[in-house]
């Protein structure tokens, strides 16, 4: 399995050859399929999410397809990640997609489809693909929660640590070195506390984190 666990998506160009190197492909050649889905809960300036899908638009793939596992039918849907290269998930509520991994039924064949596709996250989005979800914010869980009645703690397991994006970041608060401490205490899990311009790169169960800016590691 091949994936890169961005805080911010494809922020500079050593994330773009890492994410390169992983399809194996020229750019020329790839197709990516972009999920929205955790977005769908909004937040009060979505510049964040344009900025997305403009880094990719700038990596001049060969194809981009947006699909909302929560809005279409898995007929419609699977085909469409099926005839991916990429498969990109956007940051935004944790909880929100992890709800639809599951009642979409992605979650049950995401692992077949990832024998042969590249998937990308961006901070909760990245956050999904660990055991659990605690290093998520706790306050956007609660919110969700009380207002669809939904709560998981358990993430899809493909890796064996914890993502946290955004560390230092002024937008986030949450992701501050002493937060990110506090939580280290109540998880056994290590935990890559990851800025807006790193990523953590999974190749069949090798860690290796890339990018220009910062990063720290606990419970190593």
């Amino acid at each position: 399995m091949k994936l890169l666990l961005t805080s911010a998506g494809i922020k500079n160009k050593t994330l773009a050859q890492a994410l390169l190197d992983l399809v194996g492909k020229p750019a020329s050649e790839i197709k990516l399929a972009f999920i929205p889905t955790a977005a769908n809960i909004p937040t009060v300036d979505m510049g964040w999410f344009i900025d997305n899908l403009w880094q990719i638009k700038q990596q001049k793939f060969k194809n981009i397809d947006i699909v909302d596992i929560s809005a279409l039918p898995r007929e419609i849907w699977q085909p469409r990640l099926e005839a991916a290269d990429i498969l990109f998930f956007s940051g935004g509520n944790t909880s929100h997609l992890m709800r639809w991994l599951e009642e979409s039924g992605l979650k049950k064949i995401l692992p077949e489809l990832l024998k042969t596709r590249v998937y990308v996250g961006v901070s909760a989005g990245s956050i999904v693909t660990g055991p659990t979800l605690d290093t998520a914010n706790a306050e956007k869980a609660l919110r969700y929660k009380k207002q669809f009645g939904y709560e998981t703690n358990t993430g899809l397991g493909f890796v064996d640590f914890c993502v946290r994006p955004h560390l230092n970041s002024s937008s986030s608060p949450h992701s501050r070195k002493e937060i990110v401490e506090e939580i280290a205490v109540r998880i056994p899990q290590t935990i890559y506390a990851i800025d807006d311009q790193m990523a953590i790169k999974v190749v069949d169960g090798k860690t290796e984190v890339v990018g220009e800016g910062e990063y720290l590691v606990f419970n190593k």
